[in-house]
């Protein structure tokens, strides 16, 4: 007789590993199925070049809820996050900005370009920090529907409501204003100063395919301001080891409280019988039952490549197929012979953190522009990190890694998706060439660099069109709306089957949320027992 499993996970990325995690440590019996030799999903470590471990896609770690870090004990499995020090901007005339982990040295360095803004920095810093601590509730609990009349839902919506008060009228608007402004008109409400504006915007369009100066793109910005170390807000960090660490710490924790996982085991479909889920089918042929089976994979896939459109109602068919994905962002990772220096500032102190190619709002729309006409960024976007000057583990001695997202590569290229490995090494080239106008020399010390599109993205780690949270985090995709109304709460039309990857609330980035939330809801459906 085979085993039947209480619950299969499909896809071994750190959400569903979380999923497997706490649903075992219930004492129920998980199978957590991975195609690719290894885990971790976009969340993964790997030594492409040998001695040097590159954090392929996700590169540094923000949202990791504390609380799934406590729970699962994650430490104890290997999790060790050494936070960011810095955050530096270097520019093209040869100044640069520099933010601190240290109040007044940051209020120095904003001084020398705009001494308003100096003064207004800690006021700003507040504010977020007030309007995140708002936000966490909702972002570590399930979505809020509401349409529900339900007690339960009319409850929290009353409680929302008094917490919302809570912030004061200053924040209240402000609030408001981030759910539909630009995060660069948001932040022209603050500062003045184009030179600290830029990189601060950034992180409105993280993931998305919009602009700084895109309405709604505030939103996102706070999203990333959600970051937390030890009760810390924005505070952004690496794993030691690598990013794949973080999953194979909760890959750790899932083994411990009996889960059991299997790599390259990829998944043809999802076992279907009037229309219940009934476990999974390989692509080896083998069929393995569950009495759920929770997916960890975007909801595009999900229902349209594993279930099959014809087990879907038309309505929710349709909310699946407009589902925006829109993969935006590429991947460079490079191993250097020594340490890159930036003629703007000599030393390393100011690399502890990241690096943020972004001069000005303007090049930053124009990196935009390029892109909504099907065509990646000549001069694009560049976050980047060198893990190795905090975590020799990394890369051999003397050596680096310079670790770099970029924004923007579109997955729908003007000829296609399909002409993205013609142009892989262009667009690598337009990374190294755009980095080597801040790093003289840089050419002559890269030993070796992978490169990542969103096409390779789809291809390799299975996100759909190459978007690195599942789905575009724009308000009409947030909340009681992911990935579609009235499916927001993990459970899905089709029955017996959940959605626990970061298509679900609360949505994308190394958190766990979704993976937390979605094994709660599971146990507490009873559907396992």
């Amino acid at each position: 007789m085979s085993t039947v499993y209480d619950a299969i996970i499909v896809g071994g990325g750190h959400n569903g590993l979380i999923t497997a995690a706490y649903l075992a440590k219930a004492g129920r019996k998980v199978l957590v199925l991975e195609r690719r030799h290894v885990l971790g999903g976009a969340a993964v470590s790997e030594e492409i070049y040998p001695g040097f471990t590159y954090s392929v896609a996700s590169y540094v770690v923000s949202l990791l809820r504390p609380h799934i870090i406590r729970d699962l004990m994650l430490p104890k499995f290997g999790l060790d996050i050494i936070p960011l020090d810095a955050s530096f901007s270097p520019l093209p005339d040869g100044n640069s900005l520099c933010r601190w982990d240290d109040a007044a040295r940051t209020r120095r360095e904003i001084a020398r370009f705009s001494p308003r803004d100096a003064e207004v920095a800690p006021e700003f810093s507040r504010a977020m920090a007030r309007i995140s601590r708002f936000v966490k509730p909702i972002i570590d609990g399930p979505a809020i529907d509401p349409a529900s009349v339900g007690p339960e839902e009319l409850w929290r919506l009353l409680k929302l409501g008094r917490r919302f008060r809570g912030l004061g009228k200053d924040n209240m608007v402000r609030f408001m204003k981030m759910m539909t402004m630009s995060a660069s008109d948001f932040l022209d409400e603050w500062f003045e100063s184009d030179v600290l504006k830029a990189p601060m915007s950034v992180s409105g369009i993280i993931g998305t395919f919009l602009g700084v100066r895109s309405p709604g793109t505030a939103y996102v910005l706070l999203h990333h301001y959600m970051g937390e170390i030890d009760g810390a807000f924005r505070s952004w960090g690496f794993s030691r080891g690598g990013t794949g660490m973080v999953s194979m710490a909760c890959a750790g924790a899932a083994k411990h409280f009996g889960a059991e996982i299997r790599t390259e085991a990829p998944v043809s479909k999802i076992l279907m019988k009037d229309g219940r889920a009934q476990g999974v089918v390989l692509e080896n042929g083998d069929e393995i039952r569950a009495k759920v089976v929770a997916s960890g994979v975007d909801p595009r896939r999900t229902f349209f490549g594993f279930v099959g459109e014809e087990h879907l109602d038309p309505e929710f068919r349709r909310q699946i197929s407009r589902y925006k994905l829109r993969g935006s962002s590429g991947k460079v990772n490079l191993a250097l012979d020594r340490l890159p220096e930036f003629k703007s500032r000599p030393g390393d102190e100011h690399l502890r953190g990241d690096i943020a190619i972004a001069p000005s709002v303007e090049y930053l729309e124009r990196a935009y522009d390029q892109a909504k006409y099907g065509e990646f960024s000549r001069r694009p976007y560049i976050n980047a990190v060198i893990p190795s000057l905090v975590d020799p583990t990394v890369a051999p001695p003397g050596k680096h890694v310079l670790s770099c997202f970029v924004q923007y590569a579109p997955y729908h290229l003007k000829e296609g998706a399909s002409a993205w490995p013609e142009k892989r090494e262009a667009f690598g080239d337009t990374v190294v060439d755009t980095l080597a106008e801040y790093i003289p020399g840089l050419k002559d010390i890269i030993l070796h660099r992978q490169v990542l599109t969103p096409w390779d993205m789809e291809q390799q780690l299975g996100l759909t069109e190459g978007n690195i949270f599942h789905g575009e985090l724009s308000f009409e995709q947030l909340a009681f709306l992911r990935p579609a109304a009235r499916w927001s709460h993990y459970k899905t039309p089709v029955r017996n089957l959940w959605l626990c990857g970061s298509g679900a609330h609360p949505g994308g980035g190394l958190m766990g949320g979704p993976g937390e939330l979605a094994a709660r809801a599971i146990l507490s459906s009873g559907e396992t027992n």
